[in-house]
């Protein structure tokens, strides 16, 4: 990696400069944030896990038409990507009452929501990640409305897919983040989901137990991290190849 260029470094990821125009690799860490980076730590071999598991779902997603930036894994911690210029907006798409919605509102988590409810959210690690309605966003500039209309239509149909996806290997997609990008092909301008889809950024709970699959282990300090990704990428049937080398890493945080 150090031959490379490096662009970025993000919480959970590096992106180094592609080897063609328009190209970049990303490199999955084992670092872990939570409450905006107020919580640090390491889940050992998370980058590895999470780098497949993202892998597999972006491919899933491209299979049913839903236009992405990934393009193809490299090797166990890096993918390569296409450039695209991030739109400073996370879409978040609720199906069950968990995490900040809960606090904010008062629901009781678990709760099944009547209906799929998606949220905006600006992304200032300074300023929190602050919930903004699209009247901030179109004011600002940070998006326009044709942008937010291709962002919602495409968040519905990952939502629905997921949903489905998970719900056949018995686990509940109770919400998840995503972001978008804007890939420029000559004079043409695209609307692509970008960063990944990986337990760092979609709570998945047991569809028998309930039980929490994904970052909230981390969070509130559940235990198990590690075992919990691992059992995600076991049910998805892509667990490393040959990969317990480098899974080591700092002292787990549990």
């Amino acid at each position: 990696m150090s031959r490379r260029r490096q662009i970025y470094e993000g919480k959970a990821k590096v992106l180094f400069e592609g080897p063609e125009p328009g190209t970049l690799i990303t490199y999955f860490k084992d670092d872990a944030s939570a409450f905006n980076n107020q919580k640090k730590g390491t889940i050992t071999g998370k980058g590895v896990l999470n780098n497949r598991i993202s892998e597999y779902l972006m491919l899933r997603l491209g299979e049913v038409g839903v236009p992405t930036h990934f393009v193809r894994r490299l090797n166990m911690r890096e993918q390569l990507v296409r450039e695209v210029e991030i739109i400073p907006i996370e879409l978040v798409v609720r199906n069950v009452a968990a995490g900040s919605l809960s606090k904010r509102l008062g629901i009781k988590e678990g709760t099944h929501l009547p209906r799929s409810i998606v949220e905006y959210y600006y992304k200032n690690d300074e300023l929190q990640n602050p919930l903004v309605s699209e009247e901030h966003i179109t004011a600002f500039g940070w998006a326009t409305t044709q942008d937010l209309d291709d962002m919602m239509a495409l968040a519905l149909r990952v939502n629905d897919f997921l949903t489905g996806l998970f719900l056949g290997i018995g686990i509940r997609l109770i919400d998840f983040k995503l972001e978008f990008g804007r890939l420029y092909h000559d004079d043409d301008m695209q609307i692509v989901v970008a960063d990944e889809i990986s337990p760092d950024n979609c709570r998945l709970w047991d569809g028998k137990t309930n039980e929490k699959m994904d970052k909230d282990r981390f969070r509130q300090d559940l235990g198990n991290v590690e075992a919990a990704y691992q059992e995600v990428a076991r049910r998805l049937g892509i667990l490393p190849e040959d990969g317990q080398g480098d899974h080591k890493g700092s002292k787990t945080l549990q």
